[in-house]
Protein backbone atom coordinates (compact mmCIF):
# COMPACT_ATOMS: atom_id res chain seq x y z
CA UNK A 1 0.00 0.00 0.00
CA UNK A 2 1.30 3.54 -0.86
CA UNK A 3 0.85 5.92 1.73
CA UNK A 4 1.22 9.89 1.12
CA UNK A 5 4.17 12.13 3.66
CA UNK A 6 0.85 14.02 5.52
CA UNK A 7 -1.01 10.66 5.32
CA UNK A 8 1.87 8.75 7.17
CA UNK A 9 2.10 12.04 9.50
CA UNK A 10 -1.30 12.37 10.50
CA UNK A 11 -1.86 8.73 11.28
CA UNK A 12 1.34 7.45 13.40
CA UNK A 13 1.79 8.08 17.14
CA UNK A 14 5.30 7.92 16.90
CA UNK A 15 8.60 7.21 15.51
CA UNK A 16 10.61 4.48 17.18
CA UNK A 17 14.42 3.75 17.04
CA UNK A 18 15.05 -0.19 15.90
CA UNK A 19 17.94 -0.41 14.87
CA UNK A 20 21.91 0.96 13.45
CA UNK A 21 23.10 -0.63 10.35
CA UNK A 22 26.53 1.06 7.93
CA UNK A 23 25.53 4.74 8.32
CA UNK A 24 22.02 4.43 9.00
CA UNK A 25 19.73 4.76 11.69
CA UNK A 26 16.20 2.80 10.83
CA UNK A 27 13.28 4.39 12.92
CA UNK A 28 9.85 2.64 12.73
CA UNK A 29 6.55 3.69 12.16
CA UNK A 30 2.91 1.83 12.91
CA UNK A 31 -0.19 2.92 10.12
CA UNK A 32 -3.16 0.91 10.18
CA UNK A 33 -1.74 -1.47 12.57
CA UNK A 34 1.01 -2.33 9.96
CA UNK A 35 4.92 -1.46 11.45
CA UNK A 36 6.60 0.48 8.15
CA UNK A 37 11.02 1.15 8.68
CA UNK A 38 12.47 3.97 7.01
CA UNK A 39 16.71 4.50 7.71
CA UNK A 40 17.68 8.30 8.59
CA UNK A 41 21.80 8.68 7.13
CA UNK A 42 23.89 9.45 10.53
CA UNK A 43 26.09 12.08 8.17
CA UNK A 44 22.62 13.69 7.32
CA UNK A 45 22.02 14.61 11.52
CA UNK A 46 24.89 16.80 12.19
CA UNK A 47 24.88 17.92 15.20
CA UNK A 48 21.29 16.71 16.25
CA UNK A 49 20.71 14.22 18.96
CA UNK A 50 19.15 11.40 18.70
CA UNK A 51 16.09 9.86 20.46
CA UNK A 52 14.91 6.78 20.89
CA UNK A 53 11.15 8.13 20.36
CA UNK A 54 9.99 10.73 18.21
CA UNK A 55 7.26 12.75 16.57
CA UNK A 56 6.45 11.99 13.10
CA UNK A 57 6.44 15.83 12.38
CA UNK A 58 9.92 15.86 13.82
CA UNK A 59 10.86 12.91 11.15
CA UNK A 60 9.10 14.89 8.31
CA UNK A 61 11.95 14.95 6.22
CA UNK A 62 13.41 11.73 6.56
CA UNK A 63 9.69 10.23 5.58
CA UNK A 64 9.58 12.34 2.89
CA UNK A 65 13.27 11.34 1.17
CA UNK A 66 12.22 7.50 2.36
CA UNK A 67 8.89 8.01 0.82
CA UNK A 68 10.82 9.26 -3.00
CA UNK A 69 13.61 6.74 -2.75
CA UNK A 70 11.03 3.85 -1.86
CA UNK A 71 12.89 2.89 0.93
CA UNK A 72 9.99 3.33 3.60
CA UNK A 73 9.14 -0.23 3.57
CA UNK A 74 6.76 -2.53 5.38
CA UNK A 75 8.43 -4.40 8.67
CA UNK A 76 7.94 -8.27 8.80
Amino acid sequence: MTFTVSEIIKNSDEATFSFYRQGYLYYRIVLNEQPYSFPVEIADLGTATVSQKEKPITMMRYIRKAVDGGTFVRCL
